[in-house]
């Protein structure tokens, strides 16, 4: 359930959000859910489910541009917004705007390849740029400096959670490959971000079901392999009310 302060929200979505399908998803798990979901005002509230919307629709967008998927040693980027780091990394580069540095993945796919999770926190920011403006965007996240989970900007606020059964649209699910074969350690699991109540986006893979995401991995596992990847109960989601806060500073 959804609770505001004493009210807790009806299952009927606002008229604000009924015309979009994936705020009506996310709506209806959340007060579908036994657990109470707090927010501190209907603004947060709206806020999130619009940049969950941003996410779901970068992610689609992603998937049908030219970028390509790369292990770090053989990743690349437009060396006019970004360094690429002898990790494999992409660093901002000095005077250049964050926000157009990120929205330049779709505008100039072809220029870039990089492993899921980096593709991930770069879906989360697109997904930001859709809705903050260009100042308030560079304020809160320059410089950025891309590459996996460790290296996150600490302004998005990036966490995971274990042992969630309700994952919403705009999350980060992973898929286990406890088998991999060490040969191929890109094959040890799939970061996608969920898309609708059975379609995910995972960066070298595509549009899929958790299923079909599942009998991939299978074909990539060590010789003699007898355990199956499976979706392990992780998710991965912006901090989005720290996000909100910021932006109201």
């Amino acid at each position: 359930m959804i609770r505001i302060g004493s009210e807790v929200l009806s299952d009927a979505p606002p008229a604000g959000i009924r015309n979009d399908p994936v705020k009506r998803l996310t709506y209806k798990i959340l007060t579908q859910s036994p657990k109470v979901y707090t927010y501190p005002s209907m603004d947060v509230l709206l806020f999130e489910l619009d940049v969950r919307s941003a996410i779901v629709d970068s992610a689609t967008k992603l998937y049908r541009s030219h970028f390509a998927f790369a292990v770090f040693d053989e990743s690349r980027c437009n060396e006019k917004y970004w360094t690429r780091t002898d990790s494999g990394g992409f660093r901002l580069r000095p005077g250049q705007s964050a926000y157009r540095a990120i929205q330049n993945f779709l505008e100039d796919s072809r220029a870039y390849a990089t492993e899921c999770s980096t593709a991930i926190v770069i879906v989360f920011y697109l997904g930001l740029t859709q809705v903050l403006s260009e100042s308030t965007f560079n304020r809160l996240f320059s410089p950025i400096y891309l590459m996996n989970w460790s290296y996150l900007d600490k302004d998005l606020g990036i966490q995971s959670y274990r042992n969630i059964k309700d994952p919403l649209p705009g999350d980060c699910i992973y898929v286990e490959n406890p088998d991999f074969d060490p040969e191929t350690p890109e094959w040890r699991g799939e970061n996608a971000i969920m898309l609708s109540e059975d379609r995910y986006y995972g960066h070298g893979m595509g549009i899929m079901s958790i299923e079909e995401i599942i009998k991939e991995l299978n074909r990539n596992r060590r010789r003699g392999s007898t355990h199956s990847a499976y979706l392990s109960s992780s998710v991965t989601r912006p901090d989005y009310r720290y996000i909100y806060r910021q932006i109201r500073q």
